[in-house]
């Protein structure tokens, strides 16, 4: 409980709060929500990709197999969503246990092909299963309730995605500085230095993986429902990407760096969209800059630079 007592934490909150009440229009509250849940899926990735250095280009899969899970559950079998959710969670966690094996033996570009086919496997699965997921042209999802109680109107899906984003980066402070954070950076420093301290990195591997796939479909699962309508386009290698280049953007190993990378990727195309053709190379123009002059990501190096300047 500590975590939320920190200056930083007690800021995020303060700022999450008063948003709703300055944001002018509905599309801009839409983003607002939409940006949450997007930073949710980025802080848990970060673990797996900040903390640990294992790279994932496939993590799509997990939020849409969370999303679609939720889905089928409530759509064809009428299970109340949270126990959908729930259960949906526990699959995904299953899923990604049985997969971590196998997959995190490999190293470098090994295993980013590894995890690209993850995601190729659940997008093709979800496109032919037409009858259970509607095929390429998606599946509705009802509204999310909680007894005789809908999350309908979109300041209680602001209020609730708020509340998992600032459950989701005390998570991540809190796993930061604890002996298995630190365990995770030895392993992310240097794997055969971290054996040698006794860390064992195979099972440690394992478990930021099934954290951040269960984290990606919690995600998934909530925004299936608030957007009403989802595609497997969720489990596609743009929206891999696109996870993954929040946390590269945001700051790799950054809790509020993920959180930023994701507002940044979000909120640009709609700043650059007056822009027509050139929208899509400005926005590469933007990443590719911003990656060659700061390396370590948006977050960490503007730190970096404020604590210079301060000394």
């Amino acid at each position: 409980m500590k975590v939320f007592l920190r200056p930083s934490m007690l800021l995020t909150i303060a700022v999450l709060a008063l948003l709703p009440f300055v944001i002018p229009n509905a599309f801009l509250l839409d983003l607002a929500i939409r940006i949450c849940f997007a930073a949710i899926i980025a802080i848990g990735l970060n673990f797996l990709i900040g903390f640990a250095g294992q790279v994932s280009i496939g993590h799509g899969a997990f939020v849409a197999l969370g999303a679609y899970a939720n889905a089928i559950l409530t759509t064809h079998l009428g299970w109340s969503p949270l126990l959908a959710l729930v259960a949906g969670a526990t699959g995904v966690g299953i899923v990604a246990f049985i997969v971590a094996k196998p997959i995190l033996r490999l190293k470098g570009h090994s295993l980013t092909m590894a995890t690209l086919g993850l995601g190729i496997i659940v997008n093709i699965i979800l496109i032919n299963e037409v009858d259970l997921t509607g095929g390429p042209d998606g599946i509705a999802v009802g509204a999310f309730t909680v007894g005789n109680f809908a999350i309908e109107s979109p300041q209680q899906w602001y209020a609730v995605a708020a509340t998992m984003l600032v459950l989701s980066i005390g998570l991540s402070l809190n796993l930061f500085s604890s002996p298995a954070g630190r365990a995770l950076r030895g392993l992310h420093g240097s794997e055969v230095a971290a054996k040698v301290m006794g860390v064992d990195t195979a099972a440690f591997k394992v478990r930021v993986f099934v954290l951040s796939a269960v984290t990606a479909s919690v995600a998934g699962s909530l925004l299936a429902h608030y957007s009403s309508f989802i595609t497997p386009q969720l489990a596609s290698f743009t929206h891999s990407i696109e996870i993954a280049t929040m946390v590269v953007v945001g700051g790799m190993g950054s809790t509020f760096g993920a959180v930023f990378g994701a507002a940044l990727l979000l909120t640009l195309p709609q700043l650059l969209g007056g822009l027509q053709e050139y929208e899509k190379v400005l926005f590469g123009l933007i990443l590719m800059l911003t990656m060659i002059f700061m390396p370590k990501g948006l977050v960490p190096s503007l730190a970096r630079r404020f604590a210079k300047r301060a000394d």
